[in-house]
């Protein structure tokens, strides 16, 4: 007898570059990351997100660390010198950052890291990434995941001086009431 399996896909754009800041100093673009799969790897079947560029080089790292030998796609590289348009280079980024995440998401391997789990299904900031894959948060990953599933987008709003809002879960260590 045939079973009937449904064949796992994985869709991930990186899109909607914005100006943070603008204007100050400390001004960055970041991209909104919308993701949509059927594949039984992922808690939550779509999700969309906003990071910004270290935190993929933030990712890169963590995912070439617990790799092994598994070679991790690079990402488009951070010039400070690049010759064309402001609009331009952040376009070209773009399409790499999303290279790299099409890539990443092909890797059995890649695939198992919770970090990249949280990092395309949560808008947590990398330090709370790093305190829940080591169990020091007040959630799992499955249920930081399911968590901000839930609560759609405006539970990780950026809007404090770091852009990596919180919303309104407590991550610094302590369990949550139960109700």
């Amino acid at each position: 007898m045939l079973e009937n399996r449904e064949e796992e896909l994985t869709t991930v754009r990186v899109q909607d570059p914005r100006v943070q800041n603008e204007g100050s100093w400390n001004s960055y673009v970041d991209y909104k990351i919308f993701l949509h799969t059927n594949s039984r790897a992922f808690t939550a079947k779509t999700s969309c997100v906003r990071r910004r560029y270290r935190e993929f080089v933030w990712l890169r790292r963590q995912l070439q660390r617990n790799a092994g030998l598994v070679p991790v796609p690079e990402l488009p590289g951070k010039s400070a010198f690049f010759v064309g348009s402001t609009d331009e280079f952040i376009e070209r980024r773009r399409q790499g950052l999303q290279h790299f995440l099409e890539r990443v998401v092909q890797s059995a391997v890649l695939l198992s890291d919770s970090r990249l789990h949280l990092f395309l299904q949560s808008q947590l900031p990398v330090p709370a990434i790093e305190a829940c894959v080591q169990g020091r948060g007040p959630h799992s990953v499955t249920e930081a995941i399911l968590h901000y599933a839930m609560a759609g987008p405006a539970w990780g709003q950026r809007g404090d001086s770091d852009g990596a809002g919180l919303g309104p879960a407590s991550w610094d260590g302590a369990v949550p009431k139960q109700s």
